[in-house]
């Protein structure tokens, strides 16, 4: 069923919300992003970057279908050689990337739900990765399916939540991604059921690990990561603690939180590529690129730009900027000439790496930066050239494309007295 992104645009901003005139950090305009409409928002930046996005989703509507199957989604769809054609081959199964999915789907219109989950819904499948949950002991999976289970099917997923609080609890260390998720799932759910206790800790947890350059570590606390990578933090540490910090400042009014969202996203937008290029792995201790590649077409499209969104939507600073910026690298990468963003095959191809032997750049990097830091090999990036594309697609990462740019007023919600009800869901005219 093809699906007029241009159409449905003009449908939900006709009765967007008016500006919320106390958020005075920002124009008017730029307020906008307070409203349900953050398509509408990023207009105001660049065009050329609205009608990217509208397309993009497009392509996720269109992928998402090929990756799921019996009720699941899987875990990659790779591009494969059979004979003398290329066709992409379903692989493995993901209860992380089925809550993603069930996620940015339930912004979706139910019937565009439907039709992509072989007759269920957004909420169905969350309800169903919870359930799956329970007996998992990934707590990357466990926190993103308690996520989903607030945010999508609108329940409090008592059996995972205790789960997590355990794990808080106790001296265990736990990654900077997961206690992001768990936080963000404990906001999401507090309508539905107690969460205070997951989000009291949480929060310590990710405030203890807040560095004086604004960065963030790979596992609370750093040392968790060994004495040879505990100064690195990657990309993805940076923005789940940006976008979990942002609201929890707008659900308790947590000034430090803002703070440090906003002092990390600074960061890494001052550290942004020169073709809009997110990089991977930081250090923590002087605030530099420790290894940019790869580079990850999610980070460009949907990563960053949910968790800059999300922090101008908590009243944060307005980085529309970097995210056009981020975008337009997917259309104009000057590392590969290939073609990343394939709409007929409903693909965004996953990265663009160096050639080399298996992390072989990153693990040298993170060597000599522990010496000293700052210290690179200048031989590196000739001996190994970033111009390898990796040519798979997951789940998760057109999950999250839908859910950055269909969710807005999700951060708002949160603020005590709010309306909880759901958005209207972004459907086909």
């Amino acid at each position: 069923m093809p699906i007029d992104f241009q159409h449905s645009l003009s449908a939900r901003t006709q009765n967007a919300p008016s500006e919320n005139s106390s958020r005075n950090r920002r124009t008017p305009e730029q307020s906008r992003i307070d409203t349900l409409d953050r398509l509408e928002a990023i207009e105001l930046t660049s065009r050329e970057g609205q009608a990217q996005v509208i397309h993009l989703l497009g392509v996720a509507l269109r992928g998402l279908p090929r990756m799921h199957k019996d009720g699941v989604f899987g875990h990659t769809l790779r591009a494969v050689k059979i004979g003398p054609h290329w066709l992409e081959r379903l692989e493995g199964d993901s209860l992380r990337y089925a809550s993603i999915a069930a996620l940015g789907l339930s912004y979706a219109d139910e019937a565009i739900q439907q039709q992509i989950l072989n007759g269920s819904t957004a909420c169905e499948l969350a309800h169903a990765c919870a359930a799956r949950a329970e007996t998992s002991s990934d707590t990357g999976a466990v926190a993103l399916a308690a996520w989903a289970a607030a945010e999508a099917g609108w329940f409090h997923a008592t059996a995972l939540f205790r789960k997590l609080h355990l794990l808080l609890a106790s001296d265990a260390p736990i990654a900077t991604v997961h206690c992001a998720w768990t936080l963000t799932a404990a906001l999401a759910a507090e309508q539905f059921g107690p969460t205070q206790d997951v989000v009291s800790l949480a929060t310590n947890r990710l405030m203890s690990g807040l560095s004086p350059t604004g960065l963030f570590p790979h596992m609370l606390p750093a040392s968790a990561s060994g004495r040879l990578r505990a100064h690195i933090g990657c990309f993805a540490d940076q923005v789940y603690t940006i976008q979990a910090l942002s609201r929890l400042h707008v659900a308790r009014g947590n000034a430090p939180a803002l703070s440090a969202a906003e002092a990390c996203a600074e960061r890494i937008c001052a550290l942004q590529g020169p073709t809009g290029q997110w990089w991977w792995h930081y250090d923590t201790r002087d605030g530099n690129v420790v290894e940019g590649y790869p580079v990850y077409s999610v980070h460009q499209h949907a990563m960053a730009p949910m968790a800059l969104l999300d922090l101008s939507e908590a009243g944060g600073s307005d980085h529309s900027q970097a995210i056009v910026k981020g975008l337009r690298w997917l259309d104009e990468h000057p590392e590969v000439a290939a073609t990343l963003v394939v709409p007929e095959k409903g693909v965004i191809w996953r990265k663009v790496a160096r050639r080399e032997p298996r992390k072989a750049v990153r693990a040298i990097s993170a060597i000599t930066t522990a010496l000293a830091p700052g210290l690179h090999l200048p031989a590196l990036d000739a001996l190994f050239p970033p111009n390898q594309v990796d040519f798979e697609c997951r789940p998760y990462e057109l999950g999250w494309l839908l859910y950055a740019w269909l969710s807005g007023g999700v951060v708002t919600r949160l603020a005590p007295g709010s309306v909880k009800d759901m958005p209207a869901p972004f459907e086909e005219i």
